[in-house]
């Protein structure tokens, strides 16, 4: 056997070992079932045939986290297994929530919109059911709807616009063109934009709605030009949550000004180029697995996954009440192969991770930037910090 390879499992099996060493192991053969609520959502037109229709999304990445829980659970006596149910467009998902509670899952990790997730929330509390939110950018999940229940993976649409914030900052674009689409989601992320550009001292000098109704592949070289005439500003930011024209800004605006958002320049939780900490490893596994890249609701479904197997191998507990309080003390952190330990905040149980800022080939920086100073940790210099939260957790 290669040596490289034989010293890698005796290094994991002394890690197993010391993980058991430190604490009181639970029975052998302890089951942890967890379960995946997808709701399938309105999917609009492919900008490009390049672009393909996800229909494993989220899934992919849970699987692999269970696959990785049951590695180590070979050494603690833990089996964990995954159950994933899907409700198509317009069914009911309660329905198919109270399912997975008849049937004694007490973690879910759900991918549904915040709507639903409010919903779920209230059926949840009163069973000691722990939810963990891994596609739901919505700040006002974290602040006035935030819930004692809910464990937010997936980052907030304020922490990506504050890691846009601190780049442009550093970079000295400090002036924003933004351009915004029509629908919630894109009056969310500019609503986010425009918070961090308030909070790190950039100006937003022009702002403008996309309300054009036809498809702009044919017109853009027209119409764009003359949509973005009308101020001076560094860089051009993009509330594009769909993708419906956002793509189409790049090299057709009217000065030549980087593109920055949800297109261009866009802050996510994973990326397929990133390489650093490990997570070439991470990214192997997962193409080999899924035939595909990750992308931000696989890598945050893998690491609710991974919150749970983590909390329950070192606390020792498989009580959801116990889980939890052990996940919010200081004992708790997490590797995400992106170079610190995560942890979550207390106040609003958002993760603590850093953001990425990409474009579609290659990885720019990573946020936050340490420059910016914070008295508990730089992480906390992204999204909503403690005295800004109006999160009352119950």
């Amino acid at each position: 056997m290669n040596n490289m390879v034989l010293n890698k499992r005796v290094v994991f099996f002394l890690t197993c070992l010391m993980v058991m060493g430190s604490n009181h192991v639970l029975a052998n053969d302890v089951k942890v079932s967890l379960a995946l609520l997808t709701e399938k959502r309105a999917v609009p037109p492919a900008l490009s045939n390049l672009d393909p229709i996800l229909t494993d999304e989220g899934i992919q990445g849970a699987t692999l986290g269970i696959k990785d829980n049951n590695t180590t659970g070979q050494f603690t006596g833990h089996h964990y297994d995954l159950k994933h149910i899907e409700v198509p467009l317009h069914d009911d998902v309660i329905s198919a929530f109270n399912l997975l509670v008849e049937g004694g899952y007490r973690y879910i990790l759900v991918d549904v919109q915040a709507s639903t997730l409010e919903k779920i929330s209230a059926l949840a509390k009163p069973k000691n059911i722990l939810l963990f939110n891994v596609s739901s950018t919505d700040d006002r999940l974290r602040n006035n709807s935030c819930s004692a229940n809910i464990f937010h993976i997936i980052p907030s649409d304020a922490m990506k616009a504050d890691a846009l914030a601190q780049w442009m900052l550093k970079k000295r674009w400090q002036n924003w063109f933004l351009v915004k689409g029509s629908d919630e989601e894109d009056q969310r992320f500019a609503n986010a934009i425009k918070r961090a550009a308030k909070r790190f001292g950039v100006k937003i000098v022009k702002e403008k709605t996309w309300n054009f109704d036809h498809d702009a592949r044919r017109t853009a070289q027209a119409e764009i030009p003359v949509f973005t005439q009308g101020a001076e500003y560094d860089v051009l930011a993009v509330a594009d949550v769909k993708g419906l024209f956002g793509e189409y800004l790049t090299m057709n605006t009217w000065l030549p000004r980087p593109i920055i958002g949800t297109q261009g320049l866009v802050p996510s939780a994973w990326h397929r180029t990133h390489e650093r900490w490990g997570a070439v490893q991470m990214q192997n596994r997962f193409y080999k697995q899924a035939g595909r890249w990750m992308n931000d609701v696989d890598y945050s479904s893998w690491l609710a996954v991974r919150t749970v197997g983590e909390a329950v191998t070192r606390a020792n507990k498989v009580e959801p009440a116990e889980v939890k309080k052990y996940i919010l003390s200081d004992r708790f952190s997490l590797a995400g192969f992106k170079g610190v330990k995560l942890t979550f905040r207390r106040w609003n149980q958002q993760l603590r991770q850093p953001v990425l800022l990409a474009t579609p080939r290659s990885i720019v920086s990573v946020l936050p930037l340490k420059e910016f100073l914070h008295p508990r940790t730089y992480l906390d210099t992204l999204g909503y910090d403690k005295l800004e939260s109006t999160c009352e957790l119950r």
